[in-house]
């Protein structure tokens, strides 16, 4: 039986190897192969995103009523995240590699640290509490990436 747990702890790795894939080509200033790598990066987050907002956040608290507990914290900490990643666009258009990387670094603290949470905290009340869980993996294998 597939869980929460296992399939988006699963997607965290994906989006860390793109993370850090990115990384490798800034540190030794391949500009156009980061800004694709990071590109990468950025879209299968933000997908990640798209399936907790659009699909676990609401059946969370729809099926435990909690609206204003992890998932919101989980909200703010997204929209911290694509802040971030909004920042990084000038830093490439500018091939800033000092403003560039303070951006990886605080991005990567903020996802490590994000992740935590979730594969510690919200995916475990998830599995333990929605009655639905093979039915809420489901949507998210067949939501496709914008």
């Amino acid at each position: 039986m597939p869980t929460i747990q296992n399939f988006m702890t699963q997607h965290h790795k994906t989006c860390d190897e793109l993370l850090i894939k990115a990384e490798g080509k800034l540190a030794i200033g391949e500009w156009e192969q980061f800004s694709e790598d990071w590109n990468e990066f950025e879209l299968e987050t933000l997908h990640h995103f798209q399936l907790e907002e659009d699909i676990l956040f609401p059946e969370f608290e729809t099926q435990t009523g909690m609206t204003g507990g992890p998932t919101m914290v989980m909200r703010q900490e997204h929209a911290q995240a694509r802040a971030l990643m909004e920042q990084m666009t000038v830093a490439v258009a500018d091939k800033n590699t000092d403003k560039a990387m303070g951006i990886l670094e605080s991005l990567m603290i903020l996802i490590q640290q994000h992740n935590m949470k979730e594969e510690q905290i919200l995916y475990p009340m998830s599995d333990n509490h929605l009655q639905n869980n093979e039915e809420v993996v489901a949507k998210m294998e067949n939501m496709t990436r914008d």
